[in-house]
């Protein structure tokens, strides 16, 4: 019952913060499921990217301030904002990339997901 709860939460945070991103026309959002994966430390990876630093940042306070005002909650861990080149929110059951299109296709985090559940959205 508990992970159930749990997986509903989830659930609900990473549909509030692919909102987020969608308000600020974060490009290639995708929602990796993680929660079968043995080795996983989190239910969902959201993975976005934007053409500048500038939209970067849009993008990660929009997540932020979406979630807050839906939840009263804040991201666990933050970081990558002094550059934004690739901002992490970590929200411990989910965690977003929020990458500048050049550092997502040179990191390639999808790939070292490769197991995982991935379901596509598109920009708001």
């Amino acid at each position: 019952m508990v992970k159930n709860r749990r997986t509903d939460e989830s659930q609900l945070i990473s549909d509030i913060i692919i909102h987020g991103i969608q308000e600020k026309k974060g490009n290639e959002i995708v929602r990796l499921d993680l929660r079968n994966i043995y080795s996983s430390v989190t239910d969902y990876f959201i993975i976005c990217d934007a053409e500048s630093t500038t939209q970067v940042r849009a993008i990660a306070n929009s997540v932020e301030d979406e979630v807050y005002k839906a939840l009263k909650e804040e991201p666990w861990r933050k970081e990558g904002l002094d550059h934004c080149e690739w901002v992490l929110l970590d929200y411990v059951n989910v965690v977003v990339h929020i990458f500048k299109k050049d550092k997502r296709l040179f990191y390639g985090v999808e790939e070292l997901w490769g197991d995982a559940e991935i379901k596509n959205y598109q920009s708001a």
